[in-house]
């Protein structure tokens, strides 16, 4: 694997069931995304964007194929270490934003950020980032869609990790909120050099990326690189 990719599929099949039942949800994927490139995974529901996602991230383990993350062999790993790799390489950001609602956003933040080894001062750095450094002791109920998947962003870097993977990110949110977690997105990758991938059903916000793949039927279809990629601002959906 290159010292310059971030991720490495190869011949990459996830099959759910067996049998008659058997649903080949990823067939054959070969992927590989360098190291700070913002990528776009585009395709319609039950296409296989969020089992690619899943497995890159090692919540999920493929039935064959490699995958490589961060120069390790996820296909190697048992339940115990994907959680560690988990833990200390990749920040998870759903549609849905997964707060507990009986803790503050600084209390949200610094859970993950203690079971990663991180320490207050970067979930306090990590808020401040994203522009939270005001709401550190409101709980989920005070804040606003974007101000939780702002928190929901906040828990994911304040480990510092590598790689960040996005589940239809802005799925649950309004045009302008949607722009606002979305140019987050973006400066977090120019800025800390942190590896993006989203996945997405909107060919809109694929307008942003450095590069858009195209998933269906569980095969990468397409490949293409935005010359211009839009500015967030400039998404209209």
């Amino acid at each position: 694997m290159s010292s310059t990719s971030a991720v490495v599929t190869r011949d990459l099949v996830r099959v759910y069931g067996e049998g008659e039942v058997a649903v080949r949800a990823l067939d054959g994927v070969d992927l590989e995304i360098p190291t700070g490139e913002f990528v776009v995974i585009l395709g319609p529901s039950g296409s296989g964007k969020t089992t690619l996602l899943n497995i890159i991230g090692g919540i999920d383990a493929p039935t064959s194929g490699t995958v490589e993350v961060d120069g390790i062999d996820l296909a190697g790993l048992d339940a115990g270490e994907r959680t560690r790799f988990r833990r200390d390489h990749v920040g998870f950001v759903f549609q849905f934003f997964n707060l507990i609602p009986t803790l503050t956003a600084y209390e949200n933040v610094r859970l993950i950020a203690d079971i990663a080894g991180s320490n207050g001062e970067a979930s306090r750095n990590a808020l401040e980032s994203v522009g939270l450094q005001h709401r550190l002791d409101n709980f989920p109920a005070a804040l606003s869609g974007g101000e939780q998947q702002r928190v929901a962003v906040a828990r994911a870097i304040a480990k510092s990790p590598p790689l960040l993977l996005g589940d239809e990110p802005t799925g649950a949110l309004d045009l302008e909120t949607g722009r606002q977690v979305l140019d987050l997105l973006r400066h977090l990758n120019t800025e800390r050099g942190i590896t993006m991938l989203l996945v997405t059903h909107s060919s809109v916000i694929a307008e942003m990326a450095d590069r858009v793949l195209h998933l269906r039927d569980g095969e990468i279809v397409g490949d293409e690189r935005n010359e211009r990629p839009k500015t967030a601002s400039e998404l209209v959906w």
